[in-house]
């Protein structure tokens, strides 16, 4: 039975879907202006997570994750480059299905992009001008009154008399309230706009969401989710919003991941001490950034270091020896990981519990390799099976443990000297053995040998 951790609540739930066995998930995406940040990517790894658990339990999940393409950001880098926002937001796109691809992401079901969604957006936003819950503004600005909802608060647990200590409108707005915020801006020159009921002008961040989750999934849905950053004030004022509009409840559950922290502060642009993907790519093979990204819990912080990335390197070359020369074989046995393994997922995926078991099946075919090689191999397919499921221990055990080979040593001059080796070992010349030996150590390689093989890898 699959237990989340709902935000709304403050509490772990059991998890029942609004509709038999159908879930349909809102994900908050990316606002592309830039190339994304390892944030994101702990984000969209999480979710996957979810995504992947989800199917592989049984239920028909439909994934929708948003794409912001139009706001202050994208137009400020648009102008900065001399381009069109249009133009902009298609290079990052591609940027990001690139490093989505890379970390073995799996699409989302659908991914609804802001620009396309404007009628929508008038539609609602229209909806709660009737309704009283929004006003148009005299300089063609519409806000969201936030004092009328009365449910204000419950995700984030904020009070309204708190939050206006300190609050204040600024000279260009036309509030009524400086908690209010807007649900459409006015033009400014030189920005993009498109035609509404109250001018010319563009969608707020806030309704974009509220319109693509319930265009796409439904007035409520089962799961929304997004990173913590996200719970005040977006996800906030998207209750607000959705809930107002339709009244009904608008999600189910809340769920939020983690931080990228470096230092102690959470990785973001607006900080500018960020990472890309690709900046981590260049450095590390993607199954050991996305390990890493999937080894913590979804909704606990990560603190970036390059240790962190040696830590999770190290966890996967202990995987890839125990598969390393045990033949690909139907998953068999085991039964005892599967049944721990999913305990662990099915309390809030719980991933650091579900390693470890991977790590004690490690243990397991490593005792077993020689004495019964056909069980190990057994193991070593439930394995890969179960590692699967977080989107890892995909590749071949040599291509793992030999990656940046390329370069640095001349695969098919070891593969000679192993087998040089292996006759002077037949011919019992120790000597001779060990001097090649010592030869293959100099070039930077490491032998390993086991029943009838000898395999290698680069030294750490």
């Amino acid at each position: 039975m699959l237990n989340i951790y709902n935000t709304l609540s403050k509490t772990k739930e059991v998890f029942k879907p609004l509709d038999g066995n159908k879930v349909r998930m809102y994900v908050c995406g990316m606002t592309v202006y830039d190339y994304c940040h390892l944030g994101h990517g702990r984000s969209m790894v999480a979710f996957d997570l979810v995504t992947r658990w989800l199917r592989y339990s049984g239920y028909d999940l439909t994934y929708v994750r948003n794409i912001t393409d139009i706001d202050d950001k994208i137009i400020n880098r648009a102008n900065e480059n001399g381009e069109s926002f249009d133009a902009l937001t298609a290079r990052m796109i591609d940027a990001m299905h690139e490093d989505e691809r890379r970390l073995n992401i799996l699409p989302p079901d659908q991914e609804p992009r802001a620009t396309d969604h404007i009628a929508g957006m008038h539609a609602m936003i229209q909806t709660l001008i009737d309704k009283g819950f929004a006003y148009a503004a005299a300089n063609g600005d519409v806000y969201y009154r936030v004092g009328k909802f009365v449910g204000y608060g419950k995700l984030s647990r904020k009070k309204i008399e708190d939050l206006r200590i300190g609050a204040r409108i600024e000279v260009d707005e036309a509030k009524q309230d400086p908690l209010d915020f807007v649900l459409w801006k006015a033009v400014k020159p030189g920005e993009p706009s498109w035609e509404s009921p109250w001018g010319l002008g563009r969608p707020g961040w806030h309704i974009e969401c509220s319109v693509m989750s319930t265009c796409c999934l439904g007035e409520s849905f089962d799961i929304h989710g997004g990173g913590n950053d996200l719970e005040f004030p977006h996800h906030e004022n998207e209750i607000a919003q959705s809930e107002a509009a339709t009244g009904k409840q608008y999600a189910n559950s809340w769920m939020h991941c983690g931080m990228i922290r470096i230092n102690g502060e959470k990785m973001s642009k607006s900080l500018n001490n960020f990472f890309t993907i690709r900046d981590v790519l260049d450095k590390y093979p993607p199954e050991v950034v996305r390990y890493l990204l999937v080894s913590s819990h979804y909704r606990s912080s990560i603190n970036y270091s390059e240790d962190s990335l040696r830590e999770s390197k190290g966890a996967l070359e202990r995987f890839y020896h125990a598969l390393r020369g045990l033949p690909r074989v139907q998953a068999k046995g085991g039964e005892a990981y599967v049944e721990r393994f999913t305990a662990a997922m099915n309390d809030d995926f719980g991933t650091p519990e579900a390693c470890a078991v991977l790590f004690d099946l490690v243990r397991e075919i490593n005792r077993l390799r020689e004495s019964e090689p056909e069980v190990a191999a057994g193991l070593a397919a439930r394995l890969r099976e179960l590692a699967g499921l977080l989107g890892v221990l995909q590749l071949d055990a040599d291509d793992f443990l030999r990656a940046g080979a390329e370069g640095k040593v001349d695969a098919a001059e070891v593969e000679a000297l192993i087998q040089a080796r292996l006759q002077a070992r037949a011919d019992k010349n120790w000597a001779e053995s060990d001097r090649i030996r010592d030869q293959i150590t100099a070039m930077g390689v490491v032998l390993e040998d086991s029943k009838g093989a000898t395999t290698w890898r680069l030294a750490d």
